[in-house]
């Protein structure tokens, strides 16, 4: 074999390698970039999770301790700063916080609730546990609300930031009364579950939240069945 032909052939081989190397690597990138990548853990131990939705940047989930836990958003603006149990906040597709699974237990006190918020307001619908764990006293069941007015969240929230200058519990109760009168604050609307004072049935009341209807055995295992009037005294 002579010089020249040796050359050709070292210079096809060098060619070759350097063209299978870029192709190689290309196609490891492109496997890269087009694959979910996974990984597995037995254990993983944090303080918050954040879920985010595809784009990165809006919240869908927040699992967190409650030192990190977040205070909220409602109509795009992040609530202040406050205590909140550990447990999940939601988060729906305007970014407002529509819900959440808390949770907390200690030597005074014990609960979980798992709640439902009503759209850019807060909760209507609870799932509900709570005791006293002093004295074990316990209230648990379903819990249902009503806002009289849509879209009050931001009137009632400055209302009750307002209460806070004021001097006197007289000044707060009347300032409350007048939130009530105006249709401002959520009422009870229905319980079914044990109350605190142990009567176990169903209690429905009025859109001002005046109960009408208990169907309950008291804490002595008697049933009893009573309509009331929006004074509550019972009618049959």
């Amino acid at each position: 074999m002579n010089e020249q032909k040796l050359k050709r052939r070292i210079n096809f081989l060098t060619y070759y390698l350097v063209v299978s190397s870029v192709a190689f690597i290309t196609a490891i990138v492109w496997i890269y970039k087009n694959s979910e990548p996974q990984e597995n853990f037995d254990v993983l131990n944090v303080k918050r999770l954040n879920i985010v939705d595809e784009t990165g940047t809006n919240l869908r989930m927040v699992i967190s301790n409650e030192s990190r836990q977040h205070s909220g958003i409602i109509n795009g603006d992040k609530l202040p700063e406050r205590e909140r149990p550990s447990g999940i906040i939601f988060f729906n597709s305007f970014g407002d916080e529509c819900g959440g699974l808390v949770y907390d237990g200690n030597e005074k006190d014990a609960g979980m609730v798992l709640s439902v918020d009503k759209f850019r307001d807060d909760q209507i619908m609870q799932l509900q546990y709570m005791e006293n764990t002093k004295n074990h006293n316990r209230k648990y069941g379903l819990q249902l609300w009503d806002y009289p007015k849509e879209n009050t969240f931001e009137e009632r929230n400055n209302r009750f930031n307002g209460m806070e200058n004021l001097e006197t519990d007289l000044e707060k109760k009347q300032a409350y009364q007048k939130m009530k009168t105006d249709s401002l604050l959520m009422e009870d609307r229905l319980f079914i579950g044990k109350g605190f004072n142990k009567d176990v049935g169903l209690f429905i009341n009025d859109k001002e939240g005046n109960p009408r209807i208990k169907i309950y055995v008291d804490s002595e295992d008697n049933p009893r069945i009573e309509i009331l009037d929006k004074e509550g005294e019972i009618i049959r």
